[in-house]
């Protein structure tokens, strides 16, 4: 069955002794304002940029270096994470809800449900 998926998320992995400086100095670099998540002080957003692409801020744990990594958003995670897998990729850590994961260099990244509404809509594209 066709599901859809697309690059969506831009996030910044920050400890806490760099978080506020990345967070000020990416809202400067980037002229978008910091959004705080209300309902968790971990996250905050600087907003959409070219096609619906976002741009998140995550505050990590002590000792996470401070990285960047990409969210896939998904209407189907394990048709995606399967897709991914052919395509190279491996599981790396089972979240619950969705699925952290390493390309062929390793590099880290998120298989995740759908979060951006309307730009999922607008920009996925579609598998068969």
């Amino acid at each position: 069955m066709p599901h859809r998926s697309r690059l969506a998320i831009l996030l910044m992995d920050l400890p806490p002794e760099l978080h506020d400086a990345g967070r000020r100095f990416w809202s400067a670099a980037t002229g978008h304002p910091v959004e705080p998540d209300p309902a968790d002080d971990h996250w905050s957003s600087l907003g959409s940029f070219a096609d619906g692409f976002h741009l998140e801020v995550q505050r990590t744990g002590h000792g996470t270096p401070p990285r960047w990594h990409v969210d896939v958003e998904t209407d189907d995670i394990p048709a995606e994470v399967a897709r991914l897998e052919a395509a190279g990729a491996e599981r790396h850590r089972d979240m619950g809800s969705f699925w952290q994961m390493k390309d062929p260099a390793g590099l880290v990244f998120c298989v995740v449900g759908v979060q951006t509404g309307a730009d999922f809509d607008r920009h996925a594209t579609t598998w068969p």
